[in-house]
């Protein structure tokens, strides 16, 4: 087996730590008493997404991949057919403020001013086209996978990364594609990790019809959904799976893997891409 190759441009990249954490006093308590000392702590903002000149939302999140953040996220409302469709974008010096001009659609952009359904995420994630996934077409690939292969990507999709190591706060999402390409991101939102590589992929003009989406999170209806509209054929996680999870994979043709640590898993839908 052949480990796929990443890439600097398409990893996680911390050049300064200090940028995404904060340093904070708190009282220890453990079996020998109390005690103050230094720890880290996640540090999440709110960026705003501009599109268009006009204000549209706003995100808790890291501020990294703010670029492929917006991307992944208009792909998957169905603001935006492909990142063709976009003219510029630009990340204001602090990085809270994400402008974007581009060729819309006007039934998916309308559709994220309607009424809102509240996801199950941490940080609750917030899509106005969820409803939308279930005009989409089945994803029928013969693209498939040895169970080894994912078993052992999740080892390495496991390994705490830096930032985890400094605060136990993020998810983490891996896109691995069929030619080895590598692209993560990490977030305090599942939701937004899995936009950012999204992005990443799309930004990077790569194909993610034959690919594996791998996710720390629990998998429910919304992640399924981003996995549909892209055509991500597989989705894998150390975490478990929901009943509507379940079900919206089996109406849509995604292999929906869960429980994937040390040397199992649990194959919940089109279990024929997993080659045991």
């Amino acid at each position: 087996m052949t480990r796929p190759f990443g890439s600097e441009n398409f990893s996680l990249s911390y050049n300064d730590l200090n940028d995404y954490i904060k340093e904070v006093i708190i009282e220890k308590v453990d079996v020998n008493g109390i005690n103050s000392v230094e720890d880290y702590v996640i540090k999440e903002d709110k960026v705003e997404f501009h599109l268009n000149g006009k204000k549209f939302l706003s995100v808790m999140s890291i501020a990294q991949h703010q670029d492929a953040h917006i991307v992944g996220f208009l792909l998957s409302e169905a603001v935006i057919n492909d990142f063709a469709d976009i003219k510029s974008i630009n990340v204001s010096e602090d990085g809270l403020k994400v402008e974007v001009i581009a060729n819309v659609s006007e039934e998916g952009y309308e559709n994220l001013f309607k009424e809102k359904t509240l996801t199950s995420g941490c940080c609750v994630g917030v899509t106005g086209n969820a409803e939308k996934v279930f005009d989409c077409a089945f994803v029928n690939t013969d693209y498939s996978v040895k169970a080894i292969e994912i078993l052992a990507n999740m080892r390495e999709f496991n390994r705490p990364s830096e930032l985890f190591d400094n605060t136990g706060c993020v998810h983490k999402a891996e896109l691995i594609l069929e030619d080895g390409t590598i692209f993560i991101a990490e977030d305090i939102g599942r939701h937004n990790a899995i936009d950012k590589v999204i992005g990443l992929a799309s930004m990077n003009n790569k194909d993610v019809k034959k690919s594996v989406l791998y996710a720390s999170g629990r998998l429910s209806m919304e992640m399924v959904v981003k996995c549909v509209m892209h055509k991500i054929p597989i989705v894998v996680s150390k975490a478990a799976v929901t009943f509507q999870g379940i079900k919206s994979a089996n109406e849509h043709g995604i292999t929906l893997v869960g429980f994937a640590r040390n040397n199992k898993m649990n194959i919940y839908t089109h279990s024929g891409r997993i080659n045991v």
